[in-house]
């Protein structure tokens, strides 16, 4: 069930929480990334959504990422059965927002103690991802390291495989924006979404909008996958694509140096609001952080935007002009 506002109100009862108080610096992160990048020496793959590898007639892309503190969340729910499918999730919309198809996965499990029921729910949700993206699970590596990590952490890598023609280019200045719903909150912003769950109550307790469901299982409804969008993506030829995970709609910018303006943004599912009211999380924040809504992006011509939303569950949100900067109506995200 979404709500059709696109501004969610906030509390004003406690404190405005932020993600930098809560742990997580976007800022200091991307300061940090910039700094490996740098000194690995490939300054050109900032901000890509996957490393290219020229191989001749196709180039080899991977992209690694994992599921960050949502597993906290699986933990306290006694439930690792979808962590699995956001894990590829992670990784393979990251291929496709290159343009590139997702072909094969493989895990990285670190424990602090082996456990057959947590190993085997966490593999029912690789399988099931899997599926979804279409990607075979070549293998995989589990480490016990009791000194190194708390519980369990889980990552993986994705392989795909493109012809030059498949990659895309970056959006234009021009291009009509189509933007794609989530399923909910996705894997980033969680522990922002955390910190707000437990100022309101627990994990337990029944979600307000849908009292059939509780606070936890709604933060878990797992990533979904846009693997299905890349031959609409080409067949519309694209110009470019996002995937909004870790700071939110700025991800936009990823697409190229321009500005991107969000005039009919999706409906904000009532996750987002129920974050924003108990943590008293302020709009900026909240875009800066989520996806509110729209967990991938597509940048093309607008007659070409119009015949994809025809052909998927796609929308036309706004459009890409000269400048810089996201803007969400009157909201400005530099």
């Amino acid at each position: 069930m979404t709500d059709e506002s696109d501004e969610p109100p906030a509390s004003t009862d406690e404190e405005e929480l932020t993600y930098a108080e809560t742990g997580v610096d976007i800022a200091a992160s991307e300061a940090a990334t910039a700094a490996l990048v740098g000194a690995v020496g490939d300054d050109d793959a900032e901000g890509d959504y996957a490393g290219l590898v020229d191989l001749g007639d196709q180039y080899l892309a991977l992209a690694t990422d994992g599921v960050g503190t949502k597993l906290l969340v699986a933990e306290a729910m006694g439930d690792y059965s979808t962590v699995g499918i956001d894990c590829i999730a992670m990784n393979a919309n990251d291929l496709v927002a290159a343009g590139v198809e997702p072909v094969a996965f493989v895990d990285y499990l670190a424990v602090d103690e082996p456990d057959d029921a947590t190993a085997a729910a966490i593999g029912e949700g690789l399988a099931a991802g899997a599926e979804r993206a279409s990607v075979a699970l070549v293998g995989g590596e589990t480490a016990v390291m009791p000194e190194v990590v708390r519980g369990l952490d889980i990552a993986g890598t994705c392989a795909g495989l493109a012809e030059e023609s498949d990659l895309f280019d970056g959006a234009q200045a021009g291009d009509a924006l189509v933007g794609f719903p989530s399923s909910g909150i996705h894997s980033n912003g969680l522990t922002l979404a955390r910190e707000a769950a437990t100022r309101a109550g627990e994990y337990d307790d029944p979600f307000p909008p849908d009292p059939d469901r509780t606070v936890g299982e709604v933060l878990l409804e797992p990533t979904r996958i846009y693997a299905d969008l890349l031959d609409p993506l080409h067949d519309h030829a694209a110009h470019a694509a996002a995937h909004i995970t870790g700071g939110g709609w700025t991800n936009l910018s990823r697409m190229g140096s321009f500005r991107y303006e969000i005039t009919d943004p999706l409906p904000v599912p009532d996750v987002f609001e129920f974050v924003a009211e108990a943590g008293n999380v302020g709009n900026e924040e909240l875009y800066r952080t989520f996806n509110m809504g729209m967990g991938f992006v597509a940048a093309l011509d607008p007659d070409d935007a119009d015949r994809l939303a025809d052909a998927t569950d796609g929308h036309v949100v706004g459009h890409v002009e000269d400048g810089s900067g996201v803007a969400v109506r009157d909201l400005e995200l530099d």
